[in-house]
C-alpha cells in the first residue's frame, strides 16, 4: 500500500479559504480541532483589531499559534527537568536511608 491510499481528503476552511488537505485518518479529530482554534482566533482578532485584512489575521493567529506551541514545549521540557532533578533527590535520600 502506498502512502497516498492511506491518506484520507479533508476539506478544511481557515479564514475565508477552503484549503483540500490530505491526513491519515487517524490525524481527523486534531486537525479539526486545530483549524476550529485558528478561526475562533481570527474572529477574535477581527474583533479587537478592525481595518485588517484576513491575511492581518492569519499571520497575527499564526505568530499566537506558534508563541503557544513554543511555551508548550518550554513548558514541557522544564516540566521533565523538574521531574528529573526529584528523581535524583529521591534516589539520595533512599541511599542515606539505606
Amino acid at each position: 500500500m502506498t502512502m497516498n491510499e492511506q491518506l484520507i481528503p479533508l476539506n478544511i476552511v481557515i479564514g475565508d479559504r477552503t484549503y483540500r488537505i490530505r491526513i491519515k485518518p487517524e490525524d481527523e479529530g486534531p486537525v479539526r480541532e486545530t483549524v476550529k482554534v485558528i478561526n475562533d482566533k481570527v474572529i477574535e482578532f477581527k474583533t479587537h483589531f478592525s481595518g485588517k485584512d484576513m491575511q492581518d489575521y492569519i499571520a497575527m493567529v499564526l505568530v499566537w499559534y506558534a508563541t503557544e506551541q513554543s511555551a508548550e514545549t518550554q513548558q514541557g521540557i522544564d516540566n521533565r527537568a523538574i521531574s528529573e532533578k526529584l528523581g535524583q533527590i529521591e534516589s539520595l535520600i533512599d541511599k542515606m536511608n539505606g
